[in-house]
């Protein structure tokens, strides 16, 4: 529950400007999350989401990017728990998910910060990332499975 709920937090923040814990709480109940106050300000600290300025004065929470390559362990947990399987189409490597995890999937892989990745679209239970090359594809698809399948 959790894990999908944080992850509804960031696809919340990513899709509008939200100003406050308040307001936050208020969607995630609309989209059927018992959540307290206590609750969402926790996921806010373990998001590492952070205000920024927007126009007009107001601000926004979004999430707080990794100044350093590679994966925090919330991001291993979440394509761990959430991947399904993958396959590619040449240089389109389509990674399927749990219901409702796309998007933190594809949050998961752009913390990757692999240089072959051109980019990533997340909908609700499949995300299709543009690669380099097929080669590069290929690379990605034995990293990704190394991430998965390992035990640490």
């Amino acid at each position: 529950m959790k894990i999908s709920r944080q992850s509804k937090i960031i696809e919340l923040i990513n899709k509008y400007d939200i100003e406050t814990q308040e307001e936050l709480a208020e969607r995630l109940m609309q989209d059927g999350y018992n959540v307290t106050q206590a609750t969402v300000s926790r996921d806010i600290r373990e998001l590492k989401l952070t205000k920024v300025a927007v126009d007009g004065g107001r601000q926004k929470y979004i999430v707080l990017q990794k100044t350093e390559p590679g994966m925090s362990e919330k991001y291993t947990r979440v394509l761990r728990d959430a991947f399904i399987s993958m396959d590619m189409a040449q240089n389109i490597l389509v990674i399927k998910t749990v219901s409702g995890m796309a998007m933190a999937v594809a949050a998961a892989l752009d913390a990757l910060q692999m240089n072959s990745i051109v980019g990533c679209i997340a909908g609700d239970d499949t995300i299709m990332c543009a690669i380099r090359t097929t080669e590069d594809t290929i690379s990605v698809m034995e990293k990704l499975s190394k991430i998965i399948n390992s035990t640490e």
